[in-house]
């Protein structure tokens, strides 16, 4: 291989967003890598902190007010806990243009919808297994669920 069709190739990898290149002419090839990025501290230490989604919920509403008012830390709130039955994704109306199935304050009884959970492609209605006023909705819209997390409080 012509040491100037390196040279160009390194050029064109070099000034694209490609990280690698291979080529294979008959029984020749070559192969390009750019080199890893280092960073210093100091670059590291601009990039935001990321926290994750399943646990930010409840620790963000405890520090940012600004955050939906009717999502409450479970432990601010005491009454009858309705816990998720199953992993999935929370939602709290039938579609995104619906009115939630409940708010807080809203009376509710036994096997009313609460919520959908959406659990490998399939769309499951949370019902109340009490009768009540819903104190507490411990989750935002399409956040994700854990297994008997603590999702609303009724009392």
């Amino acid at each position: 291989m012509d040491i100037r069709k390196v040279k160009k190739l390194m050029e064109m990898l070099e000034e694209s967003s490609l990280s690698e290149l291979e080529i294979i002419e008959g029984e020749e090839s070559i192969r390009l890598s750019k080199a890893n990025n280092v960073f210093s501290q100091n670059e590291v230490n601009q990039f935001p902190v990321v926290n994750n989604p399943i646990n930010s919920g409840l620790t963000n509403l405890q520090t940012n007010p600004s955050v939906n008012e009717t999502i409450a830390a479970p432990s601010e709130i005491t009454g009858h806990e309705i816990k998720s039955p199953m992993v999935g994704t929370f939602y709290e109306a039938p579609s995104p243009e619906a009115k939630p199935f409940v708010r807080v304050g809203d009376s509710v009884k036994a096997g009313d919808t609460l919520c959908i959970i959406e659990a490998m492609k399939m769309l499951n209605q949370i019902e109340s297994d009490k009768s009540g006023i819903v104190k507490a909705i411990l989750l935002e819209n399409a956040q994700p669920v854990e297994f008997n997390q603590v999702m609303f409080i009724v009392e």
